[in-house]
């Protein structure tokens, strides 16, 4: 199965970029945006300076419990800069996603509770909430962290948005906030 079906297949649409915006961004920004592909697994991410960014990691389900996302995340970790991803808050209907927080507070991920982040899926045209989840080997803080989600946002997630999908997604700053005095609870607490 190609790539880009086991990654559609496991993420919900509102979530998916299109193959040919992965394509092209894998062709046109290759210099930071990367594929690492094998049997049980994809995953998609990007590497700046100062940080990395998780976009996609789908590990298929006859692997997962036998440590290959662990070695996933080594692999990035050995970077020694931060590792930011996104992540949909728990649905307890599904129980993948609470498996997937557990996963990523074993791999000592912090929820940024200070970054708001709201998009509309032009797939969907329903607004998708998302939680960042990162991991900081320095104790970067949360708005180091909100600085690379707005980069990434601008430089890999509204790339050529309006030539795959026929309209741009809502500009940065009407997706993501910060705000140091939020309320949001820690959904890596409450595991």
């Amino acid at each position: 199965m190609h790539w880009y079906e086991k990654l559609n297949q496991y993420f919900p649409v509102e979530e998916m970029k299109s193959r040919a915006h992965m394509e092209t961004l894998l062709k046109e920004r290759s210099n930071i945006y990367h594929k690492d592909e094998g049997p049980n697994h994809v995953l998609m991410y990007v590497e700046l300076d100062n940080f990395v960014f998780i976009d996609y990691l789908f590990v298929s389900k006859n692997a997962r419990g036998q440590g290959l996302g662990h070695k996933l995340l080594e692999k990035l970790k050995r970077k020694g800069k931060p590792i930011i991803l996104e992540v949909e808050p728990v649905n307890y209907e599904d129980s993948d996603s609470e498996k997937r927080l557990h996963f990523y507070k074993r791999e000592k991920f912090e929820h940024a509770v200070s970054i708001g982040y709201e998009r509309k899926s032009l797939a969907t045209n329903e607004v998708n909430r998302m939680e960042i989840l990162y991991w900081a080997p320095n104790e970067e803080s949360e708005e180091m962290i909100f600085e690379s989600m707005k980069k990434t946002y601008d430089m890999i997630h509204t790339y050529k948005d309006h030539h795959f999908y026929g309209e741009s997604y809502e500009p940065v700053e009407e997706v993501l906030t910060f705000n140091e005095e939020s309320e949001n609870r820690n959904i890596l607490n409450e595991l």
